[in-house]
C-alpha cells in the first residue's frame, strides 16, 4: 500500500476525489498540519467492516447477557412457533 502525504486542508476540500484515488490505487494518506503528522487515513475493505460490525455486535450481546436479557430454547420456538 502506497502512502501519500498531504496537507489538512487539501484533504479537507477534496476528501470525495482522495477517497476514490485512495480506493481504486490502494493507497493510504498521512494528513499534515504544519508539516507535522496528524493522521493515518486509509479506506476500509468490506472485510474489515464485516469484522467491526461482528466486534460490536457480539459487545452488545455480551451487555445484555450481565443484564440478563436473554431467552431460553423454549421461549425462541415459541417466538417462532416452532
Amino acid at each position: 500500500m502506497l502512502t501519500k502525504l498531504i496537507g489538512v486542508r487539501e484533504f479537507r476540500q477534496n476528501i470525495a476525489s482522495l477517497y476514490e484515488k485512495a480506493k481504486k490505487n490502494n493507497w493510504k494518506y498521512i494528513i499534515l498540519n504544519h508539516n507535522q503528522p496528524i493522521f493515518k487515513v486509509e479506506p476500509l475493505n468490506k472485510k474489515d467492516t464485516i469484522i467491526e460490525k461482528l466486534a460490536s455486535d457480539i459487545a452488545e450481546a455480551r451487555k445484555d447477557v450481565k443484564k440478563g436479557d436473554v431467552y431460553d430454547f423454549d421461549e425462541v420456538c415459541d417466538e417462532l412457533g416452532l
